[in-house]
């Protein structure tokens, strides 16, 4: 069906199509349709990547369909109101919704019709049984890959697109393999008139010195780059390929955009190296061929997982040299700029604060300790699992400075909580220190009145309810307070404690806020977003994280 999609030459003028005054490799002009793209999985990662991916990829050379087993999630999609917020999302999603971008619960022919089938499926942390608290779970995992053995009638290029464990590759490929339908005449002249791509029939040719291929290579001169398929028994053929995301929740839209890096690991195989320059050719619709990296499968997988490990390294680093900062009387944020400014360094994810949160980070330290003991290696399993203890520890102590600072009982007092969302710019409050921070106040009795300008009140509630015992949530309902607002949350209590660094919490009325509070009136700041300064001259009492005020 298509000879040589990989390696035609862009420069030559035959090959050439014209999108927003730049040259691209047309999957239309040898499909004679375009490129069918499925991701399973209609989540965070799938439902971003899939639709900054049709909004730049041409509506006639490239259609994506999302789809999932969560009928809500999918009406969500096709809403008005996304089941997630994320900066640009809505109007991307929007603008090419019904032309090249669809959602829909219709897995079967999802799967039947694509070319390539991202998997983007959860991988949480297990919760029980072998390796829970630690290991991931991949059952959803595995039945994407079922349902994909069962489903295709073709050869398709598979893509691990949620973070998994070193070697997921092998196992979805054996499921696959030991699960995939044989082609038979019919059904093979079926996909020849259905123009369904078939990778079994990509191809190289020999003629041309610098691999590529002229309009007369199209027509001679190629074979099967397959060449272990049976001609008396065609097989369907699945390549695997990791392709990780990188997107940092709050700026995701903008992190596909202009990626720092696209990683494509494949195997060390003619038919992986087709596999990768299919993929390479996809994203080289808006990623620059330089940032587009060709690794190892293992070394895909891995990184993701390193990626993330040492990001939340380096948040629990600076939160540990913030408590000592606090004992000695330095600035954390003075120590961070000096550190920083060090070109070896280097500023980013130096800012203290109460602890790190979001779906990521301590799932896949965790899942990387667990690794490690898995392959007995338990001074490094050692050595991650105290990136968690630290961003533990960081939350603990930032309670007890709310605990002394209000006079060693907080029964009864009223605490505005700033924020519940794990970060800006996002409403996703998965491992939201927040949540931590909130338990923690009301298991002293205190009265919680939260304000978040994006986490709806039943999904807070439901957090709460989900990080705690059933008894316990029942005497914490009462002192649950979910407002509209910064200043009906502070209205009357005794403390603010921020727990989010949106930005509208930098530009309020602080001094109209603090009338309207029990006196004296106190601040914690958890992400050192407020003029501290301005606050004390107010009336407030200040405490924030790695300073004494």
């Amino acid at each position: 069906m298509i000879n040589n999609i990989f390696s035609l030459n862009e420069n030559e003028d035959n090959n050439k199509t014209i999108n927003h005054q730049k040259n691209y490799f047309s999957f239309k002009k040898y499909l004679n349709r375009p490129l069918n793209v499925c991701y399973i999985g209609a989540g965070y990662v799938g439902g971003t990547s899939s639709s900054v991916m049709a909004y730049k990829c041409p509506e006639d050379e490239v259609i994506v369909t999302v789809c999932d087993v969560d009928s809500e999630k999918i009406n969500s999609w096709n809403s008005d109101n996304l089941p997630i917020y994320e900066p640009g999302l809505e109007e991307i999603v929007k603008k090419k919704r019904g032309k090249n971008l669809f959602f829909t619960k219709d897995i079967d022919n999802s799967i039947y019709s694509a070319d390539i089938i991202f998997i983007s499926v959860g991988t949480p942390t297990k919760k029980k049984g072998i390796g829970a608290g630690q290991a991931a779970e991949l059952s959803f995992i595995e039945m994407a890959a079922r349902k994909i053995a069962k489903f295709s009638k073709n050869s398709k290029i598979i893509i691990e697109k949620s973070t998994v464990p070193c070697k997921t590759a092998d196992h979805i490929r054996t499921i696959l393999n030991a699960n995939k339908n044989n082609n038979d005449n019919k059904l093979l002249n079926e996909n020849l008139e259905n123009n369904i791509l078939d990778i079994c029939n990509l191809s190289i040719s020999r003629s041309s010195s610098n691999s590529t291929l002229n309009n007369e290579d199209l027509k001679s001169d190629c074979e099967p780059i397959f060449t272990d398929i049976d001609d008396k028994n065609k097989s369907i053929h699945f390549e695997i390929l990791s392709n990780p995301e990188f997107l940092a929740e709050g700026t995701a839209v903008n992190d596909i955009l202009y990626p720092d890096r696209i990683l494509i690991g494949g195997n060390e195989t003619k038919e992986g190296g087709i596999a990768q320059d299919v993929l390479c050719k996809l994203y080289s619709y808006w990623v620059p061929k330089e940032k587009i990296i060709k690794i190892g499968l293992w070394s895909a997988e891995l990184s993701k997982l390193s990626a993330n490990a040492l990001l939340a390294q380096r948040i629990s680093s600076i939160n540990s040299l913030s408590a000592l900062c606090e004992e000695t009387g330095a600035d954390i944020q003075e120590i961070a700029l000096a550190c920083g400014l060090d070109s070896r360094i280097g500023s980013k994810f130096l800012n203290a604060s109460v602890g790190f949160g979001g779906s990521c980070f301590k799932k896949d330290v965790l899942n990387l300790v667990y690794l490690s003991n898995y392959f007995n290696l338990p001074d490094v399993a050692d050595y991650w699992k105290q990136v968690i203890i630290m961003n533990d520890y960081r939350k603990t102590r930032f309670v007890k400075t709310i605990y002394n600072k209000l006079f060693n009982t907080i029964t009864g007092k009223i605490i505005a909580i700033y924020g519940f969302s794990f970060k800006k710019n996002t409403k996703d409050t998965r491992e939201s220190p927040a949540i931590t921070v909130i338990l923690s106040l009301l298991k002293e009795g205190a009265i919680i009145k939260i304000f978040d300008p994006k986490v709806p009140e039943d999904q807070i509630k439901n957090d709460i309810k989900e990080n705690c015992d059933f008894q316990e949530y029942n005497e914490y309902i009462s002192n649950i307070r979910v407002c509209h607002s910064c200043y009906e949350a502070s209205y009357g209590a005794n403390a603010i404690v921020i727990c989010t660094e949106w930005d509208e919490f930098k530009t309020l009325d602080y001094k109209r806020i603090y009338n309207h509070m029990t006196k004296p009136a106190f601040i914690f700041d958890g992400r050192l977003i407020l003029n501290h300064k301005e606050l004390k001259q107010i009336g407030f009492s200040v405490e924030a994280i790695g300073k004494r005020l």
